[in-house]
């Protein structure tokens, strides 16, 4: 993917990702609290490239943002398992004790 990516982050965040994903040009946009239909229009789901998730408790939202987006890719960041029911719709699950924010950044940007 090329610089200028938009990067949807929902969930905590406290490997730092959405600051190694600045760092490398990407436009990062964060969904406040949990990621609903409503938080994710608000961060203009519609029009992002990817949506990183990093909460596995708001696995419903990978559904709601395909719906909204479907050529948004979907990647989990997260220790926690993808719930069965959202596993088809993900494109990439990365553990963060593998994978470096820096090594996310790099790849999806």
């Amino acid at each position: 993917m090329s610089a200028g990516i938009s990067i949807v982050v929902a969930g905590a965040d406290d490997a730092g990702v959405a600051a190694a994903l600045e760092a490398a040009g990407a436009e990062v946009r964060r969904v406040d609290g949990v990621a609903t239909r409503r938080s994710l229009a608000a961060v203009d789901i519609a029009d992002a490239d990817v949506l990183l998730l990093t909460d596995m408790d708001d696995a419903t939202a990978i559904s709601v943002a395909k719906d909204a987006n479907p050529d948004v890719r979907v990647v989990t960041y997260a220790a926690d398992s993808l719930p069965e029911f959202a596993r088809a719709q993900a494109d990439l699950a990365l553990d963060p004790a593998l994978f470096s924010p820096e090594l996310v950044a790099d790849e999806l940007v």
